[in-house]
């Protein structure tokens, strides 16, 4: 065992300590054995390994990990402590990695997944941009609680009651509620309906109002320097949610702007809004799905957010083929029913059970449609937990 060790690392030269030299020869037949430190090769030590880190788990203190961790030191190297297997979940090490900028990255332990895995998430990582309430990860890290609604229109929800000052003000205080009842952050937001259904066809025949980019920039950028999260939400009548995704690239490009999916008021050719409940097809969503996730992953965002409302499961049909395999996404559905208590209730239930695995959860609470409407301790008293709560 001490030959293949010793033949392992491929040495010039072996020192024997205390031992005579030529036993030790014997023993080590093919390699060069000195008794005396003199007659051993001359030597540099090697450039330092600045660019280099190495990832470990705080809690790991096997010899073999001490070894690396003592080693990687003396070399120069970075170690950085991860907790977690994800480093955009650590505030820390993602601090310590935007630092760093390592040109090369050994991590100890198979639980920071594979290779290619690992250096997407240390590129999002090392760009140092976290959100807020801190991290790249979404859930379950924080509570999103929002205003629902469009700008200059009270009768779409409580959003559109005031102004983008006053609207950011009025988040803070919703979601100020919420944070002595809640374990983790919780994060004032805005849901902005950037595609609103219409009753008329529009120039397009698409049944859908689409806000241009230029008026909802001073909201989303108002209110993420505020420190708050913004969804743009898209009521596509007859139109493609992917078209009009796309449309909204270059607000989506920002790290504190996600995107939801309103199958309500998605029509058919024949259908047109307010006659029925809308429903869209999963290879649809899915089309939006891997679109927002490669957006994602080219600019290295941190986890983007996507909302899927609901309050029938027909809405979202063929639901248990919805992709959730996106490193680069969270995807929420909404509960979005409304009326008594043991109405919403009801809807809740369908709505959880019909979702497949591999997402979270959200409810909305309606001002004038609820019956009555629940408090904030009443609306945390769900089960699965919720990861965000809007008001309408």
């Amino acid at each position: 065992m001490l030959r293949a060790q010793i033949k392992a690392l491929d040495p010039r030269a072996v020192l024997a300590v205390g031992m005579a030299g030529n036993v030790q020869a014997a023993q080590l037949p093919g390699i060069h054995v000195v008794t005396d430190p003199a007659m051993l090769p001359a030597t540099r030590a090697p450039s330092p390994l600045g660019r280099l880190a190495l990832l470990v788990h705080p809690g790991d203190s096997d010899a073999a990990t001490l070894a690396a961790v003592t080693t990687a030191r003396v070399a120069g190297a970075r170690v950085i402590a991860v907790r977690g297997a994800d480093p955009r979940a650590d505030p820390a090490a993602i601090a310590a990695l935007s630092a760093a900028r390592p040109r090369q990255v050994l991590a100890i332990g198979t639980g920071f997944g594979s290779a290619a895995q690992l250096a997407s998430r240390i590129g999002v990582a090392q760009t140092g941009v976290q959100l807020p309430g801190g991290g790249q990860i979404l859930f379950p890290g924080r509570l999103l609680v929002a205003l629902y609604g469009h700008p200059g229109a009270p009768s779409l929800g409580v959003l559109g009651e005031q102004g983008l000052s006053a609207s950011i003000a009025r988040a803070r205080k919703v979601a100020t509620a919420y944070q002595a009842l809640s374990r983790v952050p919780v994060i004032p937001a805005l849901e902005i309906i950037a595609t609103v259904a219409q009753a008329r066809p529009g120039r397009d025949g698409a049944y859908s109002y689409q806000s241009a980019v230029a008026s909802l920039r001073p909201w989303v950028r108002r209110a993420t320097a505020a420190g708050m999260y913004v969804i743009l939400d898209l009521q596509p009548g007859r139109a493609s949610l992917l078209a009009q995704a796309r449309s909204y690239r270059s607000l989506l490009q920002m790290p504190d702007v996600g995107l939801a999916l309103d199958p309500e008021w998605k029509l058919t050719p024949h259908q047109r809004p307010l006659h029925q409940i809308g429903s869209v097809s999963i290879s649809e969503v899915n089309s939006v799905i891997r679109w927002l996730a490669g957006l994602t992953g080219r600019h290295q965002l941190p986890q983007k957010l996507l909302v899927l409302h609901q309050f029938r499961p027909s809405m979202i049909c063929d639901e248990h083929q919805l992709d959730t395999r996106h490193d680069d996404l969270a995807i929420l559905i909404h509960m979005d029913g409304q009326g008594t208590r043991a109405d919403k209730q009801q809807t809740w239930q369908a709505v959880t059970r019909a979702a497949p695995a591999g997402v979270v959860f959200g409810w909305k609470n309606f001002y004038a449609k609820d019956h009555p409407m629940m408090s904030a301790q009443q609306t945390l008293a769900r089960t699965p937990q919720l990861s965000m709560i809007s008001y309408q």
